[in-house]
C-alpha cells in the first residue's frame, strides 16, 4: 500500500507538471510588464477607432487590475471616457465578470498545484526520495513538451478555430463576441490573444524542456 501511494504521488507530480508550468506562464503574463511589451511589439495593430498606445496601456491596466483584485464589477462599470460615456457596455461587463471567475478558479488551481509540489519536494528531500521526485518532474517536462507542442501547432495553423473552441469551453456561447467598436476588442484585438497563447505555450514548453533535460545522476 505504501509503494502504491508513492507511485501515485509521483504520477500526480508528472500529470500536474504541465498544469503548473502553464498556469505559471499565465500568471506571468497577467502583469503590466506584459502589456508594455505586447503593445510595443512591431506590427501590433493600431486601434482604428482612436485609442493611442498610452490609452490602451491605461485602460488595459485597469482591466487587469480588476481581474486580480476583490472588487465587484462596479470597478469597471463606473469608468467613463472624457465625454462621459461608459468605457464598457453591459455585454462587456458581463463577460468581464465571467473572465474574473475563470481567473480566480485558475489561480486557485495554480496555488493548489504549487502547494502539492512544495509538500512533495520537502517529503522527497527528507525521506531520501529526491531522485524519484526529479524523475517525476522530468517525465512531466516531457509530457509538457508533447502536449503544449501539439496545442501550439494548432494555434499557429488554425488560431481562429482554436480561439473559438477555447472560449466555448470556458464561457457560455454567444457571451464573448463583441462589435469591432467595443472597448474590449479595441484593447485586446486578435493579435493580442494570439501572442498571449504563444507566450504561455512558449514559457511552459521552455520550463518543460529544462525539466526534461535535467540530468538525473
Amino acid at each position: 500500500m505504501k509503494n502504491f501511494g508513492l507511485t501515485l504521488l509521483w504520477w500526480l507530480i508528472s500529470v500536474f507538471t504541465p498544469v503548473v508550468l502553464t498556469l505559471t506562464a499565465v500568471r506571468l503574463l497577467m502583469t503590466p510588464i506584459f502589456l508594455q511589451i505586447e503593445y510595443n511589439l512591431p506590427g501590433f495593430p493600431a486601434d482604428p477607432y482612436g485609442f493611442t498606445k498610452q490609452e490602451r496601456l491605461y485602460w488595459s491596466g485597469i482591466a487587469l487590475e480588476y481581474l486580480l483584485n476583490d472588487a465587484g464589477i462596479e470597478f469597471l462599470a463606473n469608468l467613463r471616457f472624457a465625454d462621459g460615456s461608459p468605457v464598457y457596455n453591459q455585454r462587456e461587463l458581463r463577460h468581464m465578470v465571467d473572465v474574473k471567475n475563470v481567473v480566480r478558479a485558475t489561480l486557485q488551481v495554480w496555488y493548489g498545484s504549487l502547494i502539492l509540489f512544495l509538500v512533495s519536494a520537502i517529503f522527497a528531500w527528507k525521506s531520501g526520495r529526491w531522485l524519484e521526485f526529479r524523475q517525476a518532474l522530468r517525465r512531466g517536462g516531457l509530457w509538457t513538451l508533447l502536449l503544449l507542442g501539439g496545442i501550439m501547432l494548432f494555434v499557429v495553423i488554425g488560431f481562429g478555430i482554436f480561439f473559438v473552441a477555447f472560449h466555448n469551453v470556458f464561457f457560455e456561447p454567444g457571451t464573448w463576441t463583441f462589435l469591432w467598436s467595443d472597448t474590449l476588442i479595441r484593447l485586446f484585438p486578435e493579435r493580442f490573444w494570439r501572442d498571449t497563447f504563444l507566450f504561455v505555450g512558449g514559457v511552459a514548453m521552455l520550463g518543460g524542456l529544462l525539466l526534461w533535460k535535467w540530468k538525473i545522476e
